[in-house]
């Protein structure tokens, strides 16, 4: 209960609703209530395998960062590339329970748009180290003979990626990557999509399959 010592305009002293009076060496102050604490209640199992998938997703993606920041710049409104690439994949990628999380890696996006996309691309492993991607010329009225690929070659049991943004042109037809040494004799998945020569188009990546080893 609040005291009113000198009148109507005088301190307050005690509690009055959300403020508490006080005086201190002669000063005379308000403060805020300050509020109960609610105790904490355990976090349910859900909870916290919601929590874990979460951050297992965040973590996984991390190794397409590069690719990812080309592939969603236009969805990043109001919110980032990564971001957009979360809310692209979480719900169709991946299913189960944490830990027991699968990956659907053929309904995985790295880029997502309306830019035309390769023809027919057809991939090939040529050499320990190396891929052949060869695709057709399919005239397009939204699509530019100068757009450039975006590939990408990601090792599961290795949580690595690889690959390139631009320098071969769609009207190349073909192209040849050799990727890093590390990749060598291990099982990949592998994407590509395609941007304009200026970044501001893009188009949705698409599955190529697995390469084995």
């Amino acid at each position: 209960m609040a005291k009113l010592k000198n009148g109507i305009l005088g301190a307050i002293s005690g509690t009055l609703g959300p403020v508490v009076g006080a005086t201190w060496k002669g000063v005379h102050y308000v403060r805020m209530r300050p509020k109960k604490k609610k105790a904490k209640r355990p976090r349910t199992p859900a909870q916290l395998a919601n929590e874990q998938r979460f951050k297992f997703i965040q973590q996984w993606l991390v190794p397409f960062y590069p690719f990812i920041m080309v592939g969603f710049k236009n969805k990043a409104v109001d919110r980032t590339e990564i971001n957009a690439a979360y809310a692209a994949n979480h719900k169709t990628v991946f299913s189960g329970l944490w830990p027991d999380l699968s990956i659907d890696y053929s309904k995985v996006l790295l880029s997502d748009g309306t830019l035309p996309g390769l023809h027919s691309p057809v991939l090939s492993r040529i050499d320990t180290d190396t891929v052949k991607l060869d695709w057709k010329n399919l005239p397009s009225y939204h699509a530019a003979y100068d757009d450039q690929l975006m590939l990408v070659l990601y090792c599961p049991e290795l949580q690595m990626a690889d690959g390139f943004i631009g320098g071969i042109k769609r009207n190349a037809l073909t192209c040849t990557f050799q990727f890093v040494k590390e990749l060598e004799g291990k099982m990949l998945e592998v994407y590509v999509g395609v941007t304009s020569s200026d970044r501001k188009r893009i188009a949705t990546s698409i599955y190529l399959g697995k390469i084995e080893p």
